[in-house]
Formats: structure tokens, C-alpha cells, sequence
């Protein structure tokens, strides 16, 4: 992996974790019983997860 391609993946995690914390506090489930969005960390990590793999499939692969 670059340093290129690590740096695009980090910059997807973070985005996507500030993402799921803005989810979580507009949209957010009230009820609790909502697996994801009833927790703040819950919601974090799977918006951090999704943004990671988002970005990284703007990288490009190496070619052999």
C-alpha cells in the first residue's frame, strides 16, 4: 500500500465517522431498539467502516 492509498482511507474513516455522529443526532432511532443508530459509538464506527471502504475504492490497484 502507498502512501498515497492510506491517506485517502484515513480520510474516509474520519469522514464517515463524523458522518455517522451528525446521523446519529438528526436522524437517530428514539426507541432504542435500532441496532446502529440508538448509540453514538455504534453509529461512529459503522459511518467510520463504511467511509473507509467508500474511499478506498477511489484507489487505484498496483499493477503486476
Amino acid at each position: 500500500m502507498t502512501k498515497k492509498t492510506i491517506l485517502i482511507t484515513i480520510a474516509g474513516v474520519v469522514t464517515g465517522v463524523i458522518a455517522g455522529y451528525l446521523y446519529y443526532l438528526e436522524i437517530g432511532c428514539n426507541s432504542g431498539s435500532c441496532a446502529i443508530t440508538s448509540d453514538p459509538l455504534n453509529s461512529s464506527l459503522y459511518g467510520g467502516f463504511m467511509g473507509g471502504l467508500l474511499f478506498n475504492t477511489f484507489t487505484k490497484s498496483p499493477k503486476k
